[in-house]
């Protein structure tokens, strides 16, 4: 025995027999599943992945990328077929982490079961075995699809549980707390706030959530012509009594290991941001068409900064109000992450040559500055952003605006643009999640 803790000669066998997963759909879910049954044999014979050594971490390394290399043989033979099992020839519509559930049911060790997910979840990220990339590969390999990759994105268009039992609750009283977002309607426009008050705004899980549910809320209320965003008041010593937009992801929560890949990094794409971009999908027939999508006009005030996810929801908004000294930013390259879909909507708005700026070399936006003009509508004196946000969202209430907003969304992102970026997204996000830079940066900070 080596110090890897199995022979390198059982290794050795083990990767050189990659299984053949090119013929029926069944029979190669059954080679890939026994393949992969002793790739985990291999692993459970390591220590855990925080008391491996460097050769035993360089084992299970060649372990997983041999495993995630046949996981990706096997979607590209069949990614079509796994999908409509998945979907019952896509009469169903299950999010994200329904859908890999049942593929763990239905295709054992394509994507880690709950078992397995659980016992992830309570280790810090440093410590973990990595199994969301394997939910990377399959998310990105369905991405790639066009049919399935599209239902797939009009299914995570469909409103939530939580929002469709709020619903009632929301049009009685024109309020609601939410938690991480309070939500509050005011002469037809839907105010959501902000309150993740101990961490600057930060992103995480609860809020992604909480954020879903406010914006389903928005466009599912008839009482709502558009939508408002903005941060609340500090607690934070350095901010006390400020409003802050958003301070990006939790890189606390990222390196405790709560930040999910499936319900935050992919979900926060598909889910809320998309839905403010595009609106939420119907019940199709003769009682909603034409309406077969609900959409609003959505403003968005920034009084201090927009940092990371905060950056990229203004990319998304239809009028952005800031403060003459906020600053926006994306501060990817320092974080070791992929800013969500920036990459494809900054570069779109401001130009390739700023984006890399704002993305690779962590350039500020200053509000003040000319080249901000692009993604920021209104510049206005302190103390005045509420003022102009409230003027912007009463000015975004027009008839035809919904209609024009609807029209620019298929102009500049089509669904198959928005489904391509995913695919490629999905996967490499994934593989970033548990890159040793990123690992090293939010243990640091």
């Amino acid at each position: 025995m080596t110090a890897t803790g199995s022979t390198d000669g059982e290794r050795a066998r083990w990767l050189s027999t990659a299984p053949d997963v090119t013929g029926g759909l069944d029979g190669a879910a059954d080679a890939l599943g026994a393949h992969l049954t002793r790739g985990e044999e291999l692993l459970s014979a390591l220590p855990p992945p925080a008391e491996r050594s460097a050769e035993q971490r360089a084992a299970a390394e060649e372990v997983h990328r041999a495993g995630r290399f046949a996981r990706q043989r096997f979607m590209r033979s069949h990614a079509a077929r796994v999908y409509d099992r998945l979907t019952e020839d896509r009469t169903r519509r299950p999010r994200l982490a329904e859908l890999a559930q049942a593929a763990a049911e239905h295709f054992p060790g394509l994507v880690p079961d709950k078992e397995r997910l659980a016992r992830e979840q309570e280790l810090a990220q440093a410590d973990k075995e990595g199994r969301e990339i394997d939910q990377a590969v399959f998310f990105s390999e369905l991405l790639r699809v066009p049919d399935a990759g599209e239902h797939m994105i009009a299914s995570m268009l469909r409103p939530t549980p939580r929002a469709e039992a709020l619903l009632g609750e929301f049009r009685r009283t024109g309020e609601l707390d939410l938690g991480a977002v309070r939500l509050v309607r005011r002469d037809g426009v839907a105010q959501l706030t902000i309150h993740n008050e101990h961490c600057l705004n930060a992103e995480d899980n609860a809020l992604t959530e909480a954020m879903e549910t406010a914006v389903d809320l928005a466009l599912l209320d008839d009482g709502v012509h558009a939508g408002t965003l903005r941060g609340s008041e500090m607690t934070h010593p350095r901010y006390r009594g400020r409003r802050v937009f958003c301070a990006g992801i939790n890189l606390k929560h990222l390196h405790q290991g709560r930040i999910s890949y499936v319900d935050f990094l992919l979900g926060r794409e598909m889910g809320y941001i998309s839905k403010i971009a595009r609106g939420i999908t119907v019940e199709d027939g003769p009682a909603t068409w034409p309406r077969d999508r609900m959409e609003k006009p959505w403003a968005a005030g920034v009084d201090t900064f927009a940092i990371g996810g905060g950056m990229q929801l203004l990319l998304v908004m239809d009028h952005v109000v800031a403060d003459s000294g906020a600053y926006f930013s994306l501060p990817a390259a320092q974080e070791g992450i992929v800013p969500g879909l920036g990459n494809l909507r900054l570069a779109r708005l401001a130009g390739g040559r700023i984006a890399r700026q704002v993305i690779l070399s962590g350039r500020r936006l200053w509000a003040s500055e000319p080249d901000a003009a692009l993604v920021c509508d209104e510049v206005v004196e302190p103390g005045e952003v509420g003022e102009a946000l409230a003027g912007a969202a009463r000015r975004l209430g027009g008839e035809a605006v919904a209609a024009n907003r609807r029209m620019l969304a298929v102009a500049e992102e089509p669904v198959d643009a928005f489904r391509a970026y995913l695919a490629e997204f999905a996967l490499v996000q994934g593989l970033r999640l548990y890159g040793a830079d990123v690992l090293e940066k939010v243990a640091r900070w």
